[in-house]
């Protein structure tokens, strides 16, 4: 991939430089620039804030999350999660009841039909690993793509860390799609892929309750490249947990273009990490970012809640 500029000192250090031996290419990514520069311009009214990532992550400061924050202060929260895609909160004072109350505030939430929840808040999914419970999160993926209404954001909670590993990753996938070539975007921009809960959540369903959750959650078909309600930017919508195959499309064909494609979040510089400590709230924007939980961190307990506010069909 190259960048037109009137620098020729710049435009050298924008080729990408591909070894063909392995199949990778090396080098800057000159897209990066004009997003990570947009972000550390940005100011804030009701709190702080400094990106994290190149592209993606912002940490906000000066601010409790836990209290009954008046609109205006939603607005501006909701609109760093646009900027950033993935907004982080350090040591909050939070219970199940306000995590609930705050997630609220930007939609309606939904409860998720296969994961277990907080005894009191159903809204809450709760992540409860340890030497007996195993964490399998540690795979790319956007949250509930196998819905007809995938999830708009989710707001995690950590209720109790290790002592080391357990790391969230996230990708902002507007960069992961911007990186690729002209023709592969005109290939995929019409294309879509089918959706089914059941590649990750099958195996937990009863035999005789697999039709009736079939009825539940049919297969769902939503675009390889969706474009965000709100931004009206194009990113990559396909990931490798959920995806089954893209429509219309020969199986060694739809297979190789899948690959292809979610390796794209595999980029470290379209990514940042978020190491945890208790009380740290992370509000992501899953119709932007794809996320990984590592699972580095057995037979220690990490124990996290999550609320995930309904979104929209992807378009």
């Amino acid at each position: 991939m190259s960048t037109t500029t009137t620098d020729p000192a710049e435009a050298a250090l924008s080729q990408r430089v591909h070894l063909p031996k392995y199949g990778i290419e090396v080098g800057p990514f000159p897209h990066l620039r004009t997003e990570r520069e947009r972000l550390a311009g940005l100011t804030w009214e009701h709190f702080d804030a400094r990106p994290i990532g190149a592209t993606v992550g912002g940490e906000l400061s000066g601010i409790q999350i836990g209290a009954d924050l008046p609109d205006d202060v939603i607005a501006e929260i909701r609109q760093a999660l646009l900027d950033y895609k993935v907004i982080v909160f350090r040591d909050q004072t939070l219970d199940s009841d306000a995590h609930v109350a705050f997630a609220s505030r930007f939609g309606d939430l939904e409860v998720h039909p296969f994961l277990p929840s907080n005894e009191k808040n159903p809204e809450l999914v709760r992540f409860a690993k340890s030497a007996q419970v195993g964490g399998y999160e540690n795979g790319w993926h956007s949250d509930v793509t196998w819905r007809e209404v995938p999830s708009l954001g989710a707001v995690l909670h950590a209720v109790e860390v290790p002592p080391s590993g357990g790391d969230t990753l996230f990708c902002d996938m507007y960069t992961a799609y911007d990186a690729l070539d002209d023709a592969t975007k005109e290939r995929i921009d019409d294309l879509y892929a089918i959706h089914d809960y059941s590649q990750v959540f099958g195996h937990g369903i009863a035999e005789d309750q697999k039709e009736e959750m079939r009825e539940k959650y049919p297969l769902v078909r939503h675009p390889v490249v969706r474009t965000h309600p709100e931004t009206g930017r194009k990113l990559l919508y396909v990931n490798r947990f959920f995806v089954s195959h893209i429509d219309g499309m020969p199986e060694d064909e739809s297979h190789a273009l899948l690959d292809r494609l979610c390796r794209q979040a595999d980029t470290i510089e379209f990514q940042f990490r978020h190491s945890w400590r208790n009380g740290d709230v992370v509000f992501w924007d899953n119709r932007a970012v794809q996320h990984y939980a590592t699972s580095d961190y057995w037979p220690a307990t990490r124990v996290m809640e999550r609320a995930s506010i309904i979104g929209d069909r992807p378009v």
